[in-house]
């Protein structure tokens, strides 16, 4: 239940009485006031526990991952798999929209997918990033009841997520759909018990806590879903109903007569609960789970996870006459099950920890912390040179910003008070959530998730200055960027993979080319694009604001105009936009500054004539916003870019980077010359049996082709096709095998073997190696 689904009155109570019990409460997919960070007098918080990380990344900040004790990443709602949810615009009052940095009256959707998780690959870098915003916090994953949920759970657990969370179809705010309350999902009881049992089939039960929730009501639901596998327990509508609900299920009408589900101040008034309801509540929970295991013998909860033996069913139905259902496989202890322990140990809960610290430890921003010693101890601003980032640098940024928000806090940092300078091509998620006060400037190229939920930091990546090639032709950075960036700039001199800049909400960014889906539930900030866009751009667009430079007129048919208008620039909107002109030409100029952009400047050189050949992609509810907002004498400023600009002494201008109008077209005078990667290298062809490398002759030895005899030569005798070689040649090339298994060469029977040749790679190169060419051929 997040705020704004209900009232900041509601949310705030049931936090303060989970807290006062050492309990956890969720903040839902809604982000949260950093001033409930804050301790109370009395010792009170109203800081939730549990941050979620939703596909809408609704307020999801820096500031917010640092002050959690557990992240949630919500793949799915119970109440409503496959469905997602929405907010009107009218329930998005100024608070709410402060906390889920978006703009006050536009419509918030939260449709399932998230779009940095398209495999379980995915996920694990998810999981992974959330790790480096929070190395203290537990990281969990919400799924659905359903079908095969135990397959999906053993793949979340070796993600190396520390805890799983298993939601049923009961439940929910009266704002789920009515196909959803009806059809969709499964009871909780058969997610619970799948995933229980896999995990322990698979030995990865110990790994991880399980949860589950669904309408759990009283003790008895606890008992059962801990014979199940729980650990945990979710409870939301019955804490709801001890505050004061009375379900009149309308929710999503703003209409709330008891203050819980409305944003309606006069109704707010109405709420009377008090956190007190929520904690005598749970104690009567308790106490009557404690009544249950004394007679079912049990000492504590961990002596009873697991032990589903423990559960009978009705027998009494079956006399009914009722429907039977095959109740067997959900009681069985898995413990008990034939194939426990055949794969790693049998653990019915969690025994220790996921492995997180090794891959923690070998990160650069290790290195990039200590290098930044002196803005952490004294907040002055510091330069950090790495001139060897790879691809498996993940996440570079990330933990550096945790550390200084943890030391600073989100809004004391000035912007660029750190300025890393770094040489590569780094790994996904570079400067994934950046805090504000950081510089990351990359002389080279990023991979995919580049600027992901960037809070407030400054991004600038561009070639490497010894290039020959079109900057503005070539990819920089990969798919997803900029994804759920709250705030923040971002300067790329190339072009984006697709889904650039999905639910961006406050970055303002410019890059010179995109791929498909750009701007996707864009809700904020500002987009700047200086060249070609993919398909389906803005779809789902209800905030912000895009440019596009098409002086060839292309982009008109790429953009789903479903919920945006599209204009020229030069066809000026004061009424609307009154500083769009000098915010357009304030990002182009710092783009020059920032990459030394040709484009950008051949765009700045001939202003006037250049405007014409912007597109102005505006939705249609934030346009009637804005335009309101004037009216009522809220004018927009500069503040923006003065606020995040980092210093110009702290970005030099990149030097010596080649753009298109610097570089003379190829001169092809005859037959280009192509020639091989391993032709590059001077490696031999041959040497002598006893000193072949086999395990590194791949990349020790050259590959020596083959000559074909020619037909002349062929006919006057019954040889082979090829040529012949000596010995030493002929094992120096079987070196060469890696032996990699590809594709299935390795089997051991002929026959079956994944050589079209029917031949065993390995085993002959292995006897030609060692000159044994009878065996070899036999």
């Amino acid at each position: 239940m997040s705020y704004g689904s209900i009232s900041m009155e509601a949310h705030a109570t049931l936090a303060l009485g989970m807290n006062r019990m050492s309990a956890k409460s969720n903040t839902g997919e809604g982000g949260e006031d950093p001033a409930r960070f804050v301790t109370l007098e009395n010792g009170d918080t109203m800081r939730s526990s549990i941050k979620q990380v939703a596909s809408g990344r609704f307020g999801v900040t820096i500031d917010y991952l640092t002050n959690a004790d557990e992240l949630q990443i919500k793949m799915a709602q119970g109440a409503k798999p496959g469905e997602g949810g929405e907010l009107p615009g009218w329930k998005v009052l100024e608070d709410i929209a402060k906390t889920r940095k978006s703009t006050a009256g536009v419509g918030l959707i939260s449709p399932p997918p998230h779009h940095d998780i398209y495999s379980i690959e995915d996920l694990a870098q998810l999981i992974f990033d959330l790790k480096n915003s929070n190395a203290a916090a537990d990281v969990s994953v919400k799924l659905v009841s359903e079908v095969g949920v135990g397959v999906v759970a053993a793949g979340v657990a070796k993600c190396k997520a520390d805890h799983i969370l298993i939601s049923g179809y009961d439940g929910g705010t009266g704002a789920s759909r009515w196909t959803g309350i009806k059809h969709a999902g499964c009871p909780w009881e058969l997610g619970l018990a799948e995933t229980h049992q896999t995990l322990v089939l698979n030995g990865l039960r110990g790994r991880v806590t399980l949860e589950t929730d669904g309408q759990l009501r009283n003790g008895r639901d606890v008992v059962v879903a801990a014979l199940l596998g729980a650990e945990f327990f979710g409870f939301a509508t019955a804490p709801l109903i001890a505050m004061g609900c009375i379900m009149m299920r309308k929710c999503h009408l703003n209409t709330c007569p008891v203050g819980i589900a409305t944003q309606d101040p006069v109704l707010r008034k109405k709420f009377a609960g008090q956190p007190e309801h929520v904690v005598n509540y749970l104690m009567l929970v308790a106490e009557e789970c404690r009544t249950i295991m004394a007679k079912l013998g049990f000492r504590s909860m961990d002596e009873m996870v697991g032990h589903a033996e423990a559960l009978q069913y009705d027998k009494s139905l079956k006399a009914a006459g009722a429907p039977q259902l095959q109740m067997l496989p959900i009681l069985m202890p898995a413990h008990r099950m034939p194939d426990a322990g055949k794969i790693g140990k049998v653990e019915n809960r969690k025994l220790y920890a996921q492995e997180h610290f090794p891959v923690l430890q070998r990160l650069i921003d290790r290195y990039l912390v200590n290098a930044a010693d002196v803005s952490f101890r004294f907040g002055d601003p510091c330069v950090v040179d790495y001139n060897n980032v790879r691809n498996n640098d993940r996440a570079v940024g990330t933990l550096l910003s945790s550390e200084l928000t943890k030391r600073w806090g989100a809004d004391a940092l000035p912007a660029g008070l750190v300025h890393v300078r770094m040489k590569g091509s780094s790994g996904n998620s570079m400067a994934a959530f950046l805090a504000k006060g950081v510089v990351l400037e990359l002389e080279g190229d990023s991979n995919d998730y580049a600027g992901k939920g960037l809070s407030g930091g400054t991004v600038i990546v561009y070639p490497p200055r010894n290039s020959s090639f079109y900057a503005e032709e070539n990819i920089i950075v990969g798919n997803v960027c900029m994804y759920g960036a709250t705030s923040g700039l971002a300067f790329f001199r190339g072009i984006a993979a697709e889904r650039f800049a999905i639910r961006n909400s406050g970055a303002w960014v410019v890059v010179e080319g995109v791929g498909d889906h750009g701007c996707e539930y864009m809700t904020g900030g500002r987009v700047v694009i200086l060249g070609k866009t993919g398909t389906n751009f803005g779809a789902g667009m209800s905030g912000g604001i895009a440019w596009i430079f098409d002086p060839e007129g292309d982009f008109e048919k790429n953009c789903n105009r479903e919920m945006v208008e599209l204009t020229r620039c030069d066809q000026l909107m004061p009424e609307v936009l009154p500083l769009e002109t000098q915010e357009l030409r304030g990002m182009l100029d710092a783009h020059v500054r920032f990459t030394g952009s040709g484009v950008a400047q051949r765009v700045l050189s001939d202003w006037s004539n250049s405007l014409k050949c912007f597109w102005r992609v505006l939705p249609v509810d934030f346009k009637k916003v804005c335009a309101d907002n004037i009216k009522a004498g809220k004018l927009p400023t500069m503040q923006y870019l003065e606020e995040y600009m980092p210093p110009q002494k702290q970005v030099p201008i990149p030097r010596d980077v080649i753009s298109k109008q610097e570089l003379k077209p190829l001169e092809l005078g005859g037959d280009l010359k192509t020639m091989d990667m391993e032709d590059l290298a001077q490696r031999p062809v041959k040497v002598e049996p006893e000193k072949i490398d086999a395990k590194r002759g791949f990349v020790v030895y050259k590959r020596k082709e083959i000559r074909k005899r020619s037909a002349a030569e062929r006919l006057t005798d019954f040889q082979e096709i090829t040529a012949a070689r000596d010995d030493d040649e002929v094992r120096t090339q079987a070196g060469r095998c890696m032996d990699c298994g590809t594709p299935f060469c390795h089997q051991s029977v002929t026959d079956k073997s994944g050589c079209p040749l029917g031949n065993l790679i390995p085993e002959w190169n292995a006897l030609a190696k060692q000159g044994n060419w009878q065996e070899a051929l036999r």
